[in-house]
Formats: structure tokens, sequence, C-alpha cells
């Protein structure tokens, strides 16, 4: 029997992801169980494979986190690989993808003229620390805020298309797409978590899975999993928002075969 480690954080219960994926695992021969990613009592050479998944308190202990990863890395099988991780947890990674991303300036100083700014830290999730303004001034403020803290800013213009358009949500287990889902703006007026979290089922236009390929095809290694998080600019053409190979919601309920592939991708890849 194939023994997997599903890695999670100290409030495993949010992960509504969670059990849907250890049952689908048993489906497919994988014995799962749930570990604590920082729990110092884990055995993680007793694991055929080590899958990094609702890890969402990583973001305020990034080393403490890749180093873990690190160590994983030495006595088993991680997925999604060490190097992944490392490059992935700092959106710095955007000016890297050799791809259209969302236009973004990377200090306080110089800032564009747009219409309204989003700024946010390199290193984050759930939109924590990010704040939209149309102010200039306030934008510039926050990015020196951030710098002075000792953290990278991103600055981006806010796109209406998230709001229009929506953001698209392109889901693949070892390199197949399995699904797509809309999703509701986080920075919308009035939108909340529980409002973002609510998507629905939307297969993707040609070019955005074009867009979404060229992404995983520049990645080096193999994925079990990646979510390609792709919004429209104004004149019609997609670029990426954020390519997600840590810890990303998959939005499993909302494609009834997704949990199976997700499985079967786990699976191909032992």
């Amino acid at each position: 029997m194939t023994i997997c480690a599903y890695a999670t954080f100290d409030d495993a219960d949010s992960d509504d992801e969670l059990q849907p994926v250890l049952a689908a695992w048993r489906e497919a021969g994988i014995e799962g169980r749930a570990e604590r990613w920082d729990d110092p009592a884990a055995d993680w050479s007793a694991y055929d494979a080590v899958i990094v998944r609702s890890v969402w308190d990583y973001i305020f202990r990034r080393e403490e986190f890749l180093a873990w990863a690190r160590r994983v890395e030495s006595v088993t099988r991680l997925l999604n690989p060490h190097a992944v991780l490392e490059a992935n947890t700092d959106k710095t990674y955007l000016r890297d993808l050799g791809v259209p991303v969302v236009p973004t300036h990377w200090s306080s100083d110089g800032l564009p003229d747009w219409p309204e700014y989003v700024v946010k830290p390199t290193v984050s999730g759930g939109a924590r620390d990010t704040t939209r303004t149309a102010d200039r001034e306030e934008a510039r403020v926050l990015a020196a805020a951030l710098e002075a803290a000792g953290r990278t800013p991103m600055v981006q213009p806010y796109l209406d298309m998230v709001e229009s358009e929506g953001e698209t949500s392109l889901l693949y287990f070892n390199g197949r797409f399995s699904h797509a889902v809309r999703r509701n703006p986080m920075l919308a007026p009035g939108m909340t978590m529980a409002d973002n979290a609510r998507a629905h089922l939307r297969p993707p236009a040609p070019d955005q899975v074009e867009l979404a390929e060229k992404v995983l095809a520049a990645v080096p290694h193999a994925l079990l999993y990646a979510r390609i998080d792709l919004v429209r600019l104004p004149d019609g053409a997609p670029v990426v928002m954020e390519v997600e190979l840590t810890e990303p919601y998959l939005f499993l309920g909302h494609d009834q075969g997704a949990a199976a592939r997700f499985a079967g991708a786990l699976r191909e890849l032992l």
C-alpha cells in the first residue's frame, strides 16, 4: 500500500478539500494521512511521498517552511518539489516568467500614473497586507512602508476587468488540464473572503489555455498540481496574475471528477 502525507497546518479543519482528497486517494489505492507540516514529531521518512497542500501559514515564516521542505525532500518524495516551492513563494517570480503578466512596479520610487493601484508584498496570501487605492501618494507610502519592513513591494494597476470579465483560474494535474473556474474579485467593493471563495466552472478560451501552457512549459520540474490565475487587460489580452504552485485551493468541489483526476495524477507520479 502506498502511503502519502497530506501536509496541512494547525487549522486543518478550515481546509474543505482535505477529506475529499483523502477519499479520492483511497479509491486510487493510496493511503493518505493529514500531517501538520511543522509538527516536530512527524516522521516524513515513513511516507512514500509528502504532498504539500494547505500550508497556509507559511507566509509568516517562509524560511522555516522552505527549510522544512528541504529536509523532507532529503528523506522522501516531495510534491511539489522544494525548488518549485522556493521560487513560487516569492512573487518576484513574475519577473522571470517570460510571458505577459499584469503590469508590476517593484519599488516605491517612480510609480506609474495609473487610475488605481494595488499594493502588496511579494510574500503574502489571501490578500493579506494588500491595499487598493486611487491615491498615488498613498500607494507610494504603502510601498515604502513595506520596504522599510524589509519586504519587497509590488505595485500593480487595479484592472476593472476582474469585475466585469472576472479572474479565470486554470487547474492542471501532472501537466494535464483538469478544469477552470471564474473567481470573484477579492478587492471589489463589499467583497468578503467568503465571496472570493465562491466560483463557478468556466471553460477557458483558447488564448487562455495557450498562455497557461506556456507557463507550465517553462517549469523544469514535474508538478503534481498547478493553478494558473489569469485576467484580461482592457485590450482583451490575457495576462498572468499568479502562478500557484505551493498551496493553491484547487476548487475540487466545482467539478465532479476533479478529485479523482488529482488522485490519478498522484498515482502516475508515484
